[in-house]
């Protein structure tokens, strides 16, 4: 017992000589940095009403049945008629799945099969999302809600573009009191851009940006975003100014390579700021798909993603946190949120004319978060 405690003393010696951190220190340091508050739902401005609400009709989730993937599968159909139809298939040689979204912009602007059998995809779709819309309305969370933002890959196409166009005319149609609208950013950097309403205040008012990811069931990006909070106290003017994408779909990567690659894009994001003297706070927002608890586990909705995220055993901030260096030379706090939630808050400066709104994001599956703007506290 005497050597063990001389051992423990010399160690400490050595640790307050060198001003290196002891073992404890360490995971004490790295709990800090992951406590959160994951998955917040008050902020100062909104309030989260909901989000991931898994909805079922016809032995299906409904969001599967407006996701990106669905309208790929519209497509496939319409494709097969018109091949039945004409005996030449309208795509070409390619599977449906591999047809690019600039490919299939170019064939709808074409007069022909092809264009035909887009158009029809479109159609089956936009009635699809404007029934979804309608299904979501009934819920309690989205009750009174006035705006739905579509965000998402799929609208940064003339295809996507006039799908959610002609689900917005049937809403009307309908006689839907709700109004459908795209997000304003780009959908690479939505999921980044909306992390400036979730860092602390206090925090971003000493640094010019902070670090964000937004991992998705195809992409996870990455990117640095100037918060531009004294020029614009609504972080209207927020944006990316470095990105980094990752398609790891195509890699299959394993749960631990998708995070050790993130960590790495995220290396190479400090390396760019440090050279062009961007002062990056010590936060990094991290966005994926599922039900975010308090702890920063993942409770469910992760089955676009490799591997298990819901494990006990797993706790992305601290696996993230691990494997990063520290940031402006404190602690760096790893937060936790919804991937749609933070999309979604992207436009929250964009939404201060209604009261309730939401968000439907078209990916791999269909995200969705809904929300109430707070009453200002008075000055």
């Amino acid at each position: 017992m005497a050597d063990k405690h001389d051992d423990s003393e010399d160690t400490r010696s050595k640790n307050a000589k060198t001003n290196t951190p002891s073992e404890r220190e360490q995971r004490a340091q790295l709990e800090l940095a992951t406590l959160g508050p994951h998955g917040e739902l008050e902020l100062p401005s909104v309030t989260i009403d909901g989000y991931s609400l898994e909805l079922r009709e016809d032995d299906q989730f409904i969001g599967d049945t407006a996701s990106r993937t669905a309208f790929r599968k519209m497509l496939h159909a319409w494709r097969e008629v018109f091949f039945e139809m004409a005996g030449k298939d309208p795509l070409g040689a390619k599977p449906t799945q591999d047809i690019g979204k600039h490919r299939l912009d170019e064939l709808l602007e074409k007069d022909g099969p092809a264009a035909a059998a887009i158009r029809a995809a479109q159609e089956d779709y936009a009635l699809q999302l404007s029934h979804v819309v309608q299904r979501f309305l009934k819920e309690k969370s989205w009750k009174g809600v006035k705006r739905v933002i579509v965000g998402g890959g799929f609208h940064q196409s003339e295809v996507g573009e006039g799908a959610i166009g002609r689900a917005a005319e049937l809403l009307v149609k309908d006689k839907v009191a709700v109004e459908l609208r795209t997000l304003h950013h780009h959908a690479d950097e939505g999921g980044l851009i909306g992390w400036v309403h979730l860092a602390p205040t206090a925090l971003l008012q000493s640094y010019d940006a902070i670090l964000a990811v937004d991992i998705g069931g195809t992409n996870a990006r990455c990117g640095i975003v100037l918060t531009h909070l004294h020029k614009t106290p609504d972080m209207s003017c927020a944006e990316v100014v470095r990105r980094d994408k990752w398609s790891h779909a195509g890699d299959e990567p394993k749960r631990d390579e998708l995070v050790e690659g993130i960590a790495a894009m995220l290396e190479k994001l400090l390396e760019y700021a440090e050279k062009k003297g961007i002062r990056v706070a010590p936060f990094i927002g991290v966005a994926c798909p599922g039900l975010i608890c308090e702890d920063g586990s993942i409770a469910g909705g992760t089955q676009n993603l490799p591997g298990n995220w819901e494990s006990t055993r797993f706790h992305l901030p601290r696996d993230l946190a691990e494997r990063l260096p520290t940031i402006s030379g404190g602690r760096t706090q790893v937060c936790l949120h919804n991937d749609a939630v933070v999309q979604g808050l992207s436009e929250l400066p964009f939404t201060q004319d209604v009261k309730r709104w939401a968000v439907l994001t078209v990916g791999t599956g269909l995200g969705n978060a809904s929300y109430t703007n707070r009453e200002p506290a008075p000055s």
